[in-house]
């Protein structure tokens, strides 16, 4: 084989890859861009947890209110939120469960909902204590009840 017939480009051997300064100019655009959008994301990963929170509590709400439709009463503080899927002792007229998958749901940080019969605000509070699962708070961190 003759290999002057196929001469070779120097250019074309040259251009086939990137460079180290390219890559090295791609990796600080996309470290840029993570350190713009990486906190952004997070905060709404942060608020999507708080939304869950308020969703799961009106479910808890509205299983309450059929509990108290068929029992005439809210369950006490101290048969809790549990009373929604066994029944209390003693409880006529019970007939649950009212909850999906026969199961109270943690907070979305996972720890126990708490409930209060008679409530605070209300007939009942059901509250998560937020994130970082102290009274009060800011963003992430607030209480979230249904009051």
């Amino acid at each position: 084989m003759n290999h002057s017939a196929f001469p070779r480009n120097p250019l074309a051997s040259r251009q086939a890859g990137f460079t180290l300064l390219e890559l090295l100019v791609v990796l600080a655009i996309l470290a840029l861009l993570g350190g713009l959008v990486g906190p952004k994301v997070m905060n709404q990963l942060g608020g999507a947890k708080t939304k869950t929170a308020k969703t799961q509590i009106e479910s808890l709400e509205n299983a309450l209110q059929m509990f108290k439709i068929d029992v005439f009463r809210y369950p006490s503080t101290e048969e809790g939120l549990h009373a929604l899927v066994m029944p209390p002792s003693a409880t006529p007229g019970w007939n649950g469960p009212y909850l999906e998958k026969n199961a109270v749901p943690q907070d979305p940080w996972g720890r126990n909902y708490f409930y209060e019969s008679p409530g605070r605000h209300g007939d009942v509070d059901i509250y998560t204590l937020g994130k970082d699962g102290s009274p009060g708070g800011d963003g992430e961190n607030a209480d979230v009840g249904n009051w």
